[in-house]
């Protein structure tokens, strides 16, 4: 936690959670890091709420959110939630397709599994089954962000992160991600991207599963003129079987520590010092 970040100056950092399920011992570790490295440097913590997960989102669990962090004995200040910013990115999407940096493309999950991906640090990486395909105009697709085009047009570029310092981008590892999704808005990729540079954040903490996405996330930043963070990559919290704790594996919710009358404030110095039991 005392790890300095690229810059004396004060940071802007920001917890940016998903109304799609009650947070977890991860959540208020990854909010706790993003709130102590920004009062340690005298800047701001932001929390920006990611409500753009169609049907997934709950707007009931924003409140439940504020609830925990305010349990943990957080400060922040809120800024406007993913679902007031869709004009932006739909500006930002319009501004890439005129630069043909963007191809349709209608696999679905499976059919990029059937044309065996090969798996990458994020998951499949998709083999390119679209690119250079016309498809029809009537056909329900997404769209992908075309590396080789980017590339063409940023050359080689770099991105620092706290833990390992200087990274030499390589978005290749994940390959031509889906940056406007079939039937909602932008996807995760592209809006964080957005989000973060109006919010003024200069210093992104997240966990380490998501330190390879900082590469698409640096080449978005070059196409669309975009200021670049630094990065701080923190260790994840894991469960009794070494994996990291997840929504969809039921991991156990703050709300339900709170409800019980655990002290949060307590539940928070002892994640500051890595000494928690979970489950319990």
């Amino acid at each position: 936690m005392s790890t300095p970040t690229a810059s004396n100056r004060p940071c802007i950092t920001r917890f940016a959670p998903s109304p799609n399920g009650s947070l977890h011992l991860g959540h208020a570790y990854s909010a706790i890091v993003a709130h102590d490295l920004a009062k340690a440097s005298g800047g701001r913590f932001l929390v920006r709420i990611e409500d753009i997960d169609g049907a997934r989102s709950r707007p009931e669990l924003a409140d439940e959110f504020r609830r925990d962090l305010e349990w943990l004995g957080l400060e922040w200040e809120e800024v406007p939630a993913q679902s007031t910013r869709l004009a932006s990115y739909e500006a930002a999407f319009a501004r890439l397709k005129a630069a043909g940096l963007v191809y349709p493309c209608r696999c679905t999950r499976a059919d990029v599994q059937a044309a065996g991906a090969k798996m990458g640090p994020m998951g499949p990486i998709y083999p390119g089954t679209c690119k250079n395909v016309v498809i029809p105009a009537d056909t329900q697709v997404q769209w992908r962000l075309d590396l080789e085009a980017a590339d063409r047009l940023t050359g080689q570029l770099k991105w620092y992160d706290d833990f390992d310092g200087v990274q030499f981008c390589d978005p290749y590892q994940l390959g031509d991600v889906v940056l406007w999704r079939r039937d909602e808005p932008a996807s995760y990729h592209l809006a964080a991207t957005l989000d973060d540079a109006a919010d003024g954040v200069t210093l992104v903490t997240r966990g380490r599963d998501l330190f390879e996405a900082t590469h698409i996330h640096r080449v978005l930043q070059a196409l669309l003129d975009l200021p670049t963070p630094a990065y701080h990559h923190h260790a994840l919290v894991l469960d009794e079987r070494g994996e990291k704790l997840a929504k969809r594996r039921g991991s156990p919710a703050l709300a339900a520590r709170r409800e019980a009358g655990d002290d949060g404030r307590v539940l928070a110095e002892q994640l500051r010092m890595q000494k928690f039991e979970l489950g319990t």
